[in-house]
């Protein structure tokens, strides 16, 4: 595989790439073949974010100063480098963290969406005009950035989520630091090249490799006024314990455990097709991917025929392949949680209908598991209470509408939820009690628009949604101001 440039591997602090202080690296190895070594990145610790900070900080009164019309423009020329570079991303994408090439462009084409969408924010960052309670006196409102933000992302997005981070914060007049996952380091190193590329001044974004260390320091930063994370509910919940003494403020998406309800007048082909685009797509490491699918007992063999037949479909491969459905996890470990999932519900009385192995055949060494349906899985089981993150999903038994909105709400998180049904008042009964974030009707309950909010119920989201206008409920702060005249 192809050589990467030295300077990816390293971070990007004060409008420089500098190696971590510590001198530590991480290797990066891809997943669907464990031989390809893409490099060893910056393994970053305190010292690393605390420059970081600094230097955010210091770019961050000229970087304000310009408003969010000239911010603006920074946006849409980095937008330009990145559709020019847009197969250098796909490439990086599946190669570090496996998903298929097609859905690597799709990520890219949904990273320019949101940045496009937020650019044109730029001329809609508005207060108000309020009327006074005093003769000759003018009021009104507007926004202010809310200081240096920490960006702490995931590997199943890598380009995606942190450019809807990146984005606002940069338009908002906020300084940043973008401290992704460890296993998809390339990815926001080209991004961050592409801002950078686009003149946006030095010390304004600033890139921290690394891993637990890293985040950590980031969010005790006393300089640092929010951290927005997108990532698992332990991790999630830590972010906010620690930062609660100093009043920090958090954005946080996290777990989900998302049910896509199938009733007895349902449109079964068309819900297969759908479920298994959520629960397998991308290997099922979304955060709004399917992980459950609720069929009324009625059609419930009719639906599992269809859907272990069209699961049967897939083909399993290197995400570069132009023959692969599906791709590996993202590495060893979420594919030895996979399979012990698997082998923990079947000892709660779940079947496998189809998959439940790692799969070896046709394939070079790498973290390929086999698409896999659980039949007969208890609605209160653990693989039907938390998130598994792979290419699993589990069929539960239902008695009807009222019972599946029932099992539906019975998780911890709030995600998304789908529903399959042919009946107009059921569709919006439905949509009043999911409790859930995002919600779709007869269609895959994964996917949402650049310029729609981001965000989930319950345990799945604490603070303001993201890719919305919603979003600057994040990033900015309200002022009120009184002239008198």
């Amino acid at each position: 595989m192809a050589t990467i440039p030295s300077r990816y591997l390293l971070n990007h602090i004060g409008g420089e790439w500098r190696a971590p202080e510590s001198g530590q690296t991480r290797p990066n190895i891809n997943p669907g073949d464990l031989s390809d070594h893409i490099g060893d990145f910056a393994e970053s610790g305190g010292a690393d974010v605390e420059l970081a900070v600094e230097a955010a900080a210091a770019a961050m009164p000229e970087w304000k100063g310009l408003g969010p019309i000239k911010r603006a423009e920074y946006l849409r020329a980095a937008e330009r480098l990145i559709e020019e570079r847009a197969e250098d991303f796909a490439q990086a994408i599946t190669r570090e963290q496996g998903k298929l090439i097609k859905e690597a462009r799709g990520e890219v084409k949904r990273a320019l969406a949101i940045l496009d969408f937020t650019a044109g924010e730029g001329r809609r960052l508005k207060g108000e005009t309020l009327p006074a309670e005093e003769p000759r006196t003018f009021s009104y409102t507007f926004r202010a950035p809310i200081g240096v933000v920490g960006l702490v992302t995931p590997w199943n997005f890598p380009l995606a989520i942190p450019m809807w981070k990146v984005a606002p914060a940069l338009l908002a007049g906020c300084g940043a630091v973008l401290k992704p996952s460890p296993f998809t380091p390339l990815t926001s190193a080209l991004l961050v090249e592409a801002f950078v590329d686009a003149g946006v001044p030095a010390g304004v974004l600033n890139l921290v490799q690394g891993d637990v260390a890293a985040g950590q320091a980031l969010v005790a930063h006393p300089r640092v006024a929010g951290i927005s994370f997108t990532g698992s509910l332990p991790v999630g919940l830590s972010i906010h314990q620690a930062g609660a003494p100093r009043l920090l403020r958090t954005q946080l998406e996290l777990g989900g455990k998302n049910a896509v309800l199938v009733l007895a007048d349902a449109d079964l082909d068309k819900a297969v097709k759908a479920t298994v685009f959520g629960a397998f797509g991308q290997s099922g490491q979304r955060c709004s991917a399917t992980s459950r699918v609720i069929v009324d007992r009625a059609v419930k063999e009719e639906f599992l025929a269809k859907l272990v037949a069209e699961v049967a479909g897939l083909k399993v491969g290197p995400g570069l392949s132009g023959e692969a459905t599906i791709g590996p996890v993202v590495n060893e470990t979420r594919m030895r949680a996979c399979l012990d999932a698997v082998k923990a519900a079947q000892e709660a009385g779940a079947k496998v209908a189809i998959g439940g192995e790692r799969h070896t055949e046709g394939v070079p060494d790498g973290c390929y598991v086999q698409p896999t349906v659980l039949r007969d899985v208890p609605w209160d089981s653990e693989i039907a209470q938390e998130e598994i993150f792979g290419p699993v999903l589990s069929v539960v038994d239902c008695d009807g509408f009222d019972d599946a909105m029932r099992i539906s709400n019975s998780v911890r998180y709030g995600m998304s939820g789908t529903i399959f049904t042919q009946d107009p008042a059921t569709i919006f009964e439905a949509l009043d009690r999911f409790e859930a974030g995002m919600l779709h009707v007869n269609r895959p309950g994964v996917g949402a628009y650049a310029h729609l909010p981001h965000m989930g119920a319950k345990l799945s989201q604490f603070g303001p949604p993201e890719c919305s206008p919603q979003v600057w409920d994040f990033y900015t702060e309200w002022r009120s101001a009184c002239i008198s005249y």
